[in-house]
């Protein structure tokens, strides 16, 4: 047989064969174009949950026409001609011979509820996979002027989108997903970061007294573990009230093993932690910052990945999903923690001994007034 030499024939047969939505939107179709009257049972569905446009468009038109009288329409098509005229104009392409193609792919009209069931379903994965990345890309944007603000309202917003999903689908006993995260690359801390977790430690050193207010900063939270381990050997010393000094920090790192690797001798260590600048809470919030950043992307990665998945349900999306987000909440605590003002203190004026024993002076007209 001569291989044909039409250019656009291999083109088709390499088009993607259609998802199970699809096939799931086409039955809906069909069954409502066969029986209108089981409209009625689709509840919570719109025209935006379609994954194909013309098919939202004909499902709206569906909810503007109205309903034919049953036996009428079992012998005329006009219910489907006028359906036909109020979808066209928003799907050009849709035809005749299409909608006959959808009642002929439907021998079950009795299906309906369930295929809408499968469309919703499938705009919730798709849904959420857009929230994921919307997360990841705020994160990531170093041209907002609050990162970090804006990041966490993209948290809530997704957060918000999984409520909304418990509450559209029944409870189930849910399971976490199946699939299988993929290995993070390790990743590569930025000149920045580093030079600011050293200017912490060396900031923390000289002012040990701000490290009692700085427990929301974590050795997790640092990009080096070279430097976490170093903001361990500082708060330890704090809670012990032991001298704090280039040289304490040296001989507490030397108790946890950083110089038996041979990679860091004493006199890198001691420069290390010996040249302050600025204030210890500051740098502390850039490092806290950047690790909530940091976490926000891999939680946005951990549930782009879920939802990528078809082999997961809806509930073990909502499920995993909200793990993931519970992952960057301790973190957001911690960072609230860290850039909620601190509360002035008013010094107390002391009383006299006669003012005091005399108690608190009666109140006037003029004070309950001014109440």
């Amino acid at each position: 047989m001569p291989h044909s030499t039409d250019p656009y024939e291999d083109d088709l047969d390499d088009l993607p064969s259609p998802r199970p939505v699809h096939y799931a939107e086409q039955s809906l179709l069909g069954a409502l174009l066969l029986d209108p009257h089981r409209l009625d049972d689709i509840r919570g569905l719109g025209a935006e949950q379609f994954s194909n446009h013309a098919h939202g468009a004909l499902f709206q038109a569906m909810r503007t026409v109205p309903l034919p009288d049953p036996e009428a329409h079992r012998s005329d098509p006009a219910w489907l001609n006028s359906v036909l005229d109020a979808a066209r104009p928003y799907a050009p392409g849709l035809t005749a011979s299409y909608l006959h193609t959808l009642v002929q792919v439907c021998p079950w009209p009795q299906h309906a509820p369930t295929y809408a069931r499968m469309i919703q379903s499938d705009h919730a994965r798709r849904t959420l996979l857009m929230h994921a990345q919307r997360l990841a890309q705020t994160a990531t944007d170093a041209t907002l002027p609050n990162r970090a603000v804006a990041t966490l309202a993209q948290a809530d917003a997704l957060a918000q989108f999984m409520d909304t999903l418990a509450g559209q689908f029944a409870p189930h006993p849910g399971s976490l997903p199946r699939t299988v995260l993929p290995k993070q690359p390790m990743a590569r801390s930025s000149e920045e970061a580093l030079d600011e977790e050293q200017l912490l430690l060396a900031t923390a050193t000289a002012h040990p007294t701000a490290l009692k207010d700085m427990r929301w900063l974590q050795p997790d939270d640092f990009a080096h573990s070279l430097h976490a381990t170093l903001w361990q050997c500082l708060t330890s010393l704090v809670h012990r009230a032991e001298p704090v000094d280039p040289v304490t920090v040296l001989w507490e790192a030397q108790h946890r093993g950083l110089l038996a690797a041979g990679d860091l001798t004493a006199g890198d260590l001691m420069a290390l932690v010996s040249t302050p600048v600025g204030s210890a809470e500051y740098w502390g919030e850039r490092i806290l910052q950047r690790a909530l950043l940091t976490r926000a992307c891999d939680v946005a990665t951990r549930i782009a990945t879920y939802a990528e998945d078809p082999a997961n349900t809806t509930h073990q999306l909502i499920t995993g999903s909200r793990r993931a987000l519970a992952d960057l909440t301790a973190l957001r605590t911690r960072w609230q923690r860290s850039t909620a003002p601190t509360p002035r203190t008013t010094p107390r004026t002391p009383r006299s001994p006669a003012v005091s024993r005399a108690g608190p002076p009666p109140r006037t007209t003029t004070a309950r007034a001014l109440r």
